[in-house]
């Protein structure tokens, strides 16, 4: 399955959790029933993926958790705020980083229509140290690349 093809899969459930749940939960709940929802589509999923830093040859694991890995290439984080801030893109760009995946989603289930709450970020490759920047940032509803 292509990237885009699995990304899009992701904003499509989103948009069916958030329809049928609406904004107000905790996060965990939008992640237990988006995770549900991608599974019922076939992916597989994985939560709350630890994700450890490596530093001078030195694994250390420092609690850094994915919410959702889909089929092993797209990060998702999910929140429950008011609205993003630009810790939120930075942590999903560390998260790319550290992983070397090259597609992650940002999913705010907290706004009145789900369009608002989707960014989409992806990675240059760079064939010495894998994802070297971010290459896009945007709004996904009908463009889940």
């Amino acid at each position: 399955m292509e990237i885009n093809d699995i990304s899009g899969a992701v904003v499509d459930s989103a948009m069916k959790v958030h329809s049928q749940l609406g904004a107000g939960l905790l996060e965990h709940v939008y992640e237990v029933c988006l995770k549900h929802e991608l599974e019922k589509r076939g992916l597989r999923v994985r939560s709350q993926v630890p994700v450890p830093v490596t530093y001078d040859g030195l694994v250390f694991d420092m609690g850094f958790r994915i919410d959702l890995l889909v089929e092993d290439a797209v990060i998702v984080e999910l929140k429950a705020v008011e609205k993003f801030l630009p810790v939120h893109t930075a942590q999903l760009l560390t998260y790319l980083k550290l992983t070397k995946k090259p597609v992650g989603l940002l999913v705010n289930f907290n706004v009145a229509h789900l369009k608002n709450g989707i960014k989409r970020l992806a990675t240059e490759m760079n064939t010495n140290s894998g994802p070297s920047s971010v290459s896009s940032v945007s709004s996904v509803v009908g463009d889940p690349r």
